[in-house]
């Protein structure tokens, strides 16, 4: 493994700390501020918000700027935002640190893809790739049990500021490992907007959107679900969470592997395989065991997509793909928001703290036709081409003829 791939992978670790942690340190902040917990809610809503603005925004600021340096402004403006977070006196200045910082996540995830693609060889990118997703599946092992606990322990304050000391080390490690890498000779802003004309790229980030957001229809209501249905004591509810990192450590790694060798066949199993385990769950979150069980799977089946579907969405922006790249990672987050809010009006609407589930597997099932409409619409492409270029082949046979001398008579 690459060293600047360590590099990325620290920096990964900080920005999943930072987004999840504050799912564990709600009472906390909200305590803190005199705020209600709703209203603390927003600082994960906003969070994502933040990220699917500022993916595109920040790659097209950053159009001219090498991705070198592009990489240490991002990882700067998170050790601000974690900072700003960890100082603030009111929840306005508090929301707004929290934003800042998530400007910089998706443009990090999507330029860090392309980037570490570029440091190993054709056949070993998707690897590459879930090697720096390894840090955020990562955090939700450690990071986030770990900052929550502190947090509960010291203070919610200290946490971010740890979070912040963990951007430092990144920022300096890309500094150091990851090589200057200038964008490619004619790289333009008009080039990388070219991609999104593409069929296949707007169909992977559609994927990107249902699948993850399938995932996130479950977790987000993971803790009254297992309290309640499954008879956890709220305690309990960190060490799931810890689980469901564990799934989506164990998910990444096995896109990581199959995804340069079957990207397709394994996107297939995966969303195929989540869409049932969260139809599943509607029964056996009722059961301790089967629900600690499902909630493994839900991780490693939602984690495995990641590095297949951004390795196609790279595939298929081929020459301008880090705008797409980026954008990519935003989908991600608006599949959450998405997902998030559809399984809070079931819930309304007193289908039950289970129900959720089902919106769940609807999103993977939606996801998973796509893919195989994006597949059929590949099979069709050069079909499509080589009927062109025999009816091309056949004109100029033709012409060919039309334009040769005519035979001379002979006579006997």
């Amino acid at each position: 493994m690459p060293l600047a791939l360590l590099a990325l992978t620290v920096g990964a670790f900080g920005i999943g700390t930072t987004e999840f942690v504050i799912m564990g340190l709600l009472p906390q902040i909200a305590a803190d501020y005199e705020v209600t917990i709703p209203t603390a809610g927003l600082l994960v809503t906003g969070y994502a918000l933040g990220v699917v603005i500022g993916a595109p925004l920040l790659t097209v600021l950053g159009n001219k700027v090498s991705r070198k340096r592009m990489l240490m402004l991002l990882m700067g403006l998170f050790v601000l935002g974690n900072l700003f977070s960890a100082l603030a006196p009111n929840f306005g200045l508090m929301l707004t640190g929290r934003i800042v910082a998530s400007l910089a996540h998706g443009s990090f995830f999507g330029i860090g893809s392309v980037v570490a693609a570029g440091l190993v060889a054709p056949d070993k990118k998707a690897g590459a790739i879930a090697t720096m997703f390894t840090g955020l599946t990562v955090a939700n092992i450690v990071g986030v049990p770990l900052g929550t606990f502190i947090g509960q322990a010291v203070g919610w304050r200290t946490t971010f500021a740890i979070v912040a000391a963990l951007g430092v080390v990144g920022l300096l490690g890309i500094a150091k490992l990851v090589p200057a890498m200038p964008r490619p000779e004619g790289a333009r802003l008009r080039g990388e907007l070219k991609a999104f004309r593409n069929p296949q790229v707007l169909l992977a980030m559609a994927m990107t959107v249902l699948g993850f957001g399938g995932v996130f229809a479950a977790i987000t209501y993971i803790a009254p679900m297992m309290t309640h249905a499954a008879g956890y004591s709220d305690g309990a509810v960190t060490w799931l969470l810890v689980l469901f990192g564990i799934g989506m450590f164990l998910g990444n790694l096995l896109g990581g592997r199959f995804a340069d060798r079957a990207l397709m066949p394994l996107l297939y199993a995966a969303l195929g395989g989540l869409a049932v385990v969260l139809a599943l769950f509607t029964v056996t979150a009722h059961h301790k065991v089967l629900a600690a069980l499902t909630i493994l799977l839900v991780g490693a089946l939602g984690f495995a997509t990641v590095p297949p579907l951004q390795k196609r969405v790279l595939d298929q922006a081929h020459g301008a793909p880090t705008l797409a790249s980026a954008v990519n990672i935003g989908a991600f987050n608006l599949g959450n928001a998405l997902a998030a809010w559809l399984g809070g009006l079931v819930i309304s609407a007193g289908l039950g703290f289970t129900s959720p589930n089902w919106v769940g597997a609807a999103l993977a099932g939606a996801a998973l036709l796509l893919a195989f409409w994006s597949a059929a619409l590949e099979r069709r492409a050069p079909a499509k081409d080589t009927a062109s270029a025999a009816a091309a082949q056949t004109g100029a046979d033709r012409a060919s003829a039309s334009s040769a001398p005519a035979p001379t008579p002979v006579h006997h």
